[in-house]
């Protein structure tokens, strides 16, 4: 049996690099998060096949290739505070926690949250905070950050959300309803926003006071 570091390396040649992603900072982190400590044990021998996987609560991790994806998206700056609405098992906040200085992840579920915060603890991802809470109303005591990226879909960025993005900080956000969402980037200049769509995807509802 091929040992967990090989299928990831084969998942970034296969899924990642070859579907375009070419950041390297996004490449490697990608190669150093263990994505297998991130699912249930039963599923861990097809932890880097690019699919989601039940991580319990009803929730999935996302596949790998969108999580790259996303973070490709964000083109995070040096020293880059970034906001993530929708922790679920914690393995985009560690994927985030290799590029970012500091990440602040917001999951409505404690169960989920207790779940991530333990195996980032045990993975030593000390630039990591994960919260309890409302994503759809961010995090306004570490704002603004340079990144936010929400992991689930609605059919409206929240006005919570904007209004803790930085300057020419960028918000990676899927938009739109169950049966049709598209990948939206929105970037930030002054108080003017400005978004393109990159592409049609597929995620759980964003529920919150703001979602």
């Amino acid at each position: 049996m091929d040992s967990f570091a090989e299928r990831r390396e084969l998942m970034v040649r296969r899924d990642i690099e070859a579907r375009g992603i070419s950041d390297v900072r996004v490449l490697a982190a990608m190669r150093r998060v263990p994505r297998e400590r991130f699912v249930p044990h039963q599923w861990r021998d097809d932890a880097y096949d690019d699919g989601a996987l039940p991580i319990g609560a009803r929730q999935t991790i996302s596949q790998p290739y969108v999580v790259a994806w996303m973070i490709d998206a964000l083109d995070l700056p040096d020293d880059a505070r970034v906001l993530e609405i929708g922790t679920g098992s914690g393995y985009g906040a560690a994927v985030l926690a290799e590029i970012a200085a500091e990440v602040v992840t917001v999951e409505r579920i404690a169960e989920l949250a207790d779940q991530a915060r333990a195996v980032l603890r045990e993975l030593d991802y000390r630039n990591v905070v994960v919260v309890v809470g409302d994503g759809t109303l961010g995090y306004e005591e570490r704002a603004p950050y340079d990144g936010i990226s929400v992991t689930a879909a609605a059919p409206e960025i929240p006005s919570s959300l904007l209004g803790q993005l930085a300057a020419h900080g960028r918000l990676v956000m899927p938009i739109g309803h169950r049966d049709g969402q598209e990948l939206t980037v929105v970037v930030r200049d002054g108080d003017q926003f400005s978004r393109r769509a990159v592409g049609g995807v597929r995620f759980v509802p964003l529920i919150g006071e703001q979602g």
